[in-house]
């Protein structure tokens, strides 16, 4: 008998390509569509994901290639991540909301589908492969330069690595993803890439948390290194870590924000030094291959991140330290340290705090 797979497909050529690979690798497939917001019915012409284009698109790709169809509300569900999403940015955080929906809408929806139907395996078309790690699958980067996604998986349960499959991981550009897809007539073939944050579709981040009536609109100070006020803000939701534009302090050269307190509302603005960290701490801890106390790896703190060699310090259950070789710029509360050996993708977790120069 064929193996089973559930594949998502978003009504991309990346997921759809994935559908494609698999089927002419010989397994039984299932495209499933995962709608994550039932609101967005009229926008057809975002360029983030789960618009009613999209849904038609999944749809006729599963018919050309002669595939089941299964679409799945996750709507509810997806509250959750539009919830921590918005207490992110009123900790003072700057979130990534797509490794919280990796693990608990798409893979976890996918997952909970796959055993109702006592299908084995699920896949995406997410940029990265399954490896064989000292006896067990782990985790790699993707081959395609620039295209890497691992980074986002970093919390994907070890026990349900054997039954992931990611068909693109071993294509070595977009441009053969789109050949595949235009040598099998899919209209996809050319569809841009979404590029937004699926339910901030236009990267208005503010105007989110307005229609949420977010307390990270909370207008207060900035401040300056020493707690000096100079200035004033309508929000400190409204501003990350190492930005530098938009803040509208003129000191004659450049400035950059270098902390965020939720409490007093108070955003501080430093030079670019100021950014400095030599280390920081995480929680959220999730390792995906048995690790040691301690250990030299590489660590990424945010999604473009080419990493940086640290030494990492497991200090307790779901929680770690990281030090890095040289100091780095911009360790930003909210996003994800994700750790890596060589080619293998070990886990990571959450950002709480930097660890500044002493």
């Amino acid at each position: 008998m064929r193996k089973k797979v559930l594949v998502a497909v978003s009504g991309g050529v990346d997921s759809a390509v994935a559908a494609a690979l698999l089927l002419k690798e010989g397994f039984d497939v299932t495209a499933v569509f995962l709608c994550l917001q039932m609101e967005r019915a009229a926008e057809n012409n975002s360029r983030s994901c789960c618009t009613p284009q999209d849904a038609a698109d999944a749809r006729r790709v599963a018919a050309k290639l002669g595939v089941k169809f299964i679409s799945l509300s996750a709507s509810k569900d997806f509250e959750t991540i539009i919830k921590s999403f918005i207490d992110d940015y009123e900790r003072g955080r700057t979130p990534n909301p797509c490794v919280r929906c990796n693990e608990k809408i798409k893979f976890g929806k996918l997952f909970e589908l796959a055993d109702s139907l006592g299908v084995q395996y699920v896949a995406t078309g997410h940029y990265a492969r399954i490896i064989n790690h000292n006896g067990c699958p782990a985790i790699a980067p993707a081959l395609a330069p620039g295209k890497d996604q691992s980074y986002v998986l970093f919390s994907m349960p070890r026990e349900k690595l054997d039954r992931i499959i990611f068909p693109l991981g071993e294509l070595k550009n977009k441009q053969a993803v789109r050949d595949i897809a235009k040598e099998l007539g899919l209209e996809v073939h050319d569809k841009p890439d979404s590029q937004d944050i699926c339910f901030v579709p236009d990267g208005d981040y503010a105007k989110l948390l307005e229609t949420h009536n977010s307390k990270a609109l909370r207008a207060g100070n900035f401040i300056d290194t020493s707690g000096k006020i100079i200035g004033k803000h309508d929000g400190y939701g409204r501003f990350t870590i190492g930005q530098r534009r938009g803040t509208g302090i003129a000191a004659g050269h450049p400035v950059y924000v270098t902390d965020i307190n939720p409490q007093t509302a108070d955003v501080t603005i430093g030079e670019k030094s100021d950014l400095l960290a030599v280390g920081l701490t995480a929680d959220g801890a999730n390792w995906q291959v048995d690790m040691p106390a301690s250990f030299d790896a590489t660590v990424k703190i945010r999604y473009n991140h080419r990493g940086a060699p640290a030494k990492v310090s497991i200090t307790g259950k779901d929680t770690f330290e990281v030090h890095f070789e040289k100091p780095l710029e911009a360790v930003t509360p909210g996003q994800a340290a994700v750790v890596y050996s060589g080619d293998c993708l070990l886990g990571g977790g959450w950002i709480k705090e930097k660890v500044p120069p002493v």
